[in-house]
């Protein structure tokens, strides 16, 4: 059993290229992680700027907004060697640390995501909620210690992955950077997966879902000048529980699934190399998230829909439209 379990792992690293899992991996990834390095950083990085630069006084919103910003923006910084390594037919060039560094990296940042996203459906729902408690039970310096101890114990949490994933020598004298969800010891990788799917997954979107249907329910008692209000809540929740829902379950139902059917069924490599097709997709689609992300700044800071709203009326073609609006008005008397 010992040895078939090696071949297997051995093939999953090893003999993709000449199947339809190469083909995700050599022409997908790439070309999904080089939009994200296009579009994803240059949102990330727009969003950064106006947070640090536009705004002045931050408040517990923009503290959460700029750690979700900087989360990505980490990630997608790691993107350049996997483009390269996608795009050289799976052949890592960087070493093993890289490597290690690479994954451990995506991990901790993946995570850091998912939990900035929750901080900020939490802080609506405290301020719909509970708005005079929440101004003192989450001030800016406590948001701040929030943040930090988000940061250090994804880290934390994320020391396995340094040691599960590394670099792997194939029969062809190639190199791959392989993925702890590939690995043979599966009594380290399924616990593993399951507690972080369960810390890292469903706690968080029970946590949005609690926040959310209670704070749509205290807002329906509310009087009718805080519809408005109510409104940009049901969709930053909304976006919220919809981005849960279509990126980050299936990709954690897809990664527990390869890990246990390698730890039970590894006997039955058809199935398995459909689970892993599947995985690979949920990865690229999951990876998008980065991209998607800076919507919620401009749900969650009325101060950053305010800072937008003066950029664009201060572009050219809104500077033309404003005064032609005048010519027009002043030409009649």
């Amino acid at each position: 059993m010992e040895l078939l379990t090696e071949e297997r792992v051995e093939a999953d690293f090893c003999e993709k290229l000449g199947t339809y899992l190469g083909t995700i991996q050599r022409i997908i990834f790439p070309i999904t992680f080089l939009f994200i390095l296009l579009v994803g950083l240059s949102l990330n990085l727009s969003v950064m700027w106006i947070l640090v630069f536009r705004i002045k006084r931050w408040n517990r919103s923009t503290i959460f907004l700029f750690n979700l910003v900087l989360a990505d923006i980490t990630w997608i910084l790691c993107l350049p060697c996997l483009i390269y390594y996608h795009f050289n037919q799976l052949h890592w060039i960087f070493g093993d640390a890289l490597c290690k560094l690479t994954r451990t990296v995506y991990h901790t940042c993946y995570y850091c995501s998912i939990y900035f996203v929750t901080c900020l459906s939490i802080d609506r729902y405290l301020a719909i909620v509970h708005p005079l408690r929440s101004l003192r039970l989450l001030k800016k310096s406590q948001s701040m210690m929030v943040s930090l101890t988000i940061w250090a114990a994804t880290s934390i949490g994320s020391i396995p992955v340094t040691f599960l994933a590394g670099t792997q020598i194939c029969e062809n004298n190639k190199t791959i950077c392989s993925l702890y969800v590939f690995s043979k010891d599966t009594g380290v990788t399924l616990p593993y997966s399951l507690f972080s799917t369960t810390i890292g997954c469903l706690l968080p979107f029970a946590s949005i879902c609690y926040c959310y249907c209670s704070s749509v329910g205290e807002l329906r008692r509310a009087e009718m000048q805080r519809l408005k209000r109510r409104d940009l809540l049901t969709k930053l929740m909304c976006s919220a529980l919809v981005i849960f829902a279509l990126l980050y379950l299936p990709y954690h139902a897809s990664r527990n699934c390869c890990i246990i059917l390698r730890a039970f069924r590894p006997y039955v490599p058809l199935v398995i190399q459909r689970a892993d097709a599947f995985f690979f997709i949920e990865m690229a689609v999951c990876s998008l998230n980065t991209c998607i992300n800076p919507l919620f700044c401009f749900l969650a800071g009325g101060d950053f829909r305010e800072q937008v709203y003066k950029i664009a009326r201060s572009m050219p073609p809104f500077k033309r439209w404003r005064v032609g609006n005048r010519r027009v008005t002043v030409c009649p008397r």
